[in-house]
């Protein structure tokens, strides 16, 4: 019998060509300009696809030749949303970011509440019943799924948490021996209705862990960054996500 084509190929680590100065604490993430091989978009999610064996959507923030922000999320949970199928804001996301402000990378999950109250131009931003935030709030209830999750990485694995608003003020919290789990779900639901709000937990390396890595060991880190994410991303979807194959030695995965 023939052997079926791998859908999602892996690319293999020799042919990676992404380089750590793409991460530009200045000015953003570098994507233009670029080959296949070196775009930390096509890497993530060729890594992405091949290890849970489905597609991803790619989502940005910012223009030009670096970009400020960019998601991934899998396309089935999308898909699953009875009333938001064809927007992504509310669907739970992998993401890495640049915060030029902190000199930041931070690599993570996030999920988006949107508005309670839209502005006028944009109608498909205010939140819906089908979105993943309400999953998130009672999964990060009293005992809930999440807030194991989240406790650990903040207090033994180095992640960082924002959330509430991300128009004025948030809660972050991070690098401490337990979350404040009341303050925590306090901003979440009392972020304004005419703010955009959501809740983010990443991973934050600086210039200086950046620079002394790799091109294929940052590809590999955000990866692995990913996967200890996953458990708590898995509690807000519908739609879950599990390995079909552990990676292998020899290929980005």
């Amino acid at each position: 019998m023939r052997a079926k084509t791998d859908r999602f190929p892996p690319l293999p680590k020799g042919a990676i060509a992404f380089r750590p100065e793409y991460l530009d604490f200045e000015r953003g993430i570098r994507v233009g300009n670029l080959e296949d091989n070196e775009r930390i978009t096509r890497l993530l999610k060729l890594g992405l696809e091949h290890r849970f064996r489905q597609p991803f959507v790619t989502e940005r923030w910012g223009r030009g030749v670096y970009w400020q922000w960019i998601g991934y999320l899998p396309r089935a949970n999308r898909e699953a949303k009875p009333f938001s199928s064809s927007v992504s804001f509310g669907c739970s996301k992998y993401f890495i970011s640049m915060d030029t402000g902190d000199k930041l990378f931070q690599c993570g999950m996030q999920v988006e509440r949107g508005y309670l109250k839209a502005p006028r131009e944009y109608p498909g931003c205010r939140l819906r019943s089908d979105w993943d935030w309400h999953r998130l709030l009672e999964a990060l209830g009293e005992n809930g799924p999440m807030t194991a999750e989240v406790d650990r990485l903040v207090s033994k694995e180095g992640f960082a948490v924002r959330a509430g608003s991300w128009e004025a003020e948030s809660a972050h919290m991070g690098r401490q021996k337990s979350v404040d789990f009341d303050s925590l779900r306090h901003a979440l639901e009392t972020a304004p209705a005419r703010h955009w709000a959501g809740f983010q937990i990443y991973y934050p390396m600086r210039r200086r862990e950046v620079q002394a890595s790799a091109g294929v060991e940052l590809i590999e880190a955000m990866l692995a960054i990913f996967d200890e994410v996953t458990p708590a991303m898995n509690s807000c979807m519908q739609v879950q996500l599990s390995h079909q194959d552990r990676p292998g030695s020899e290929a980005m995965l």
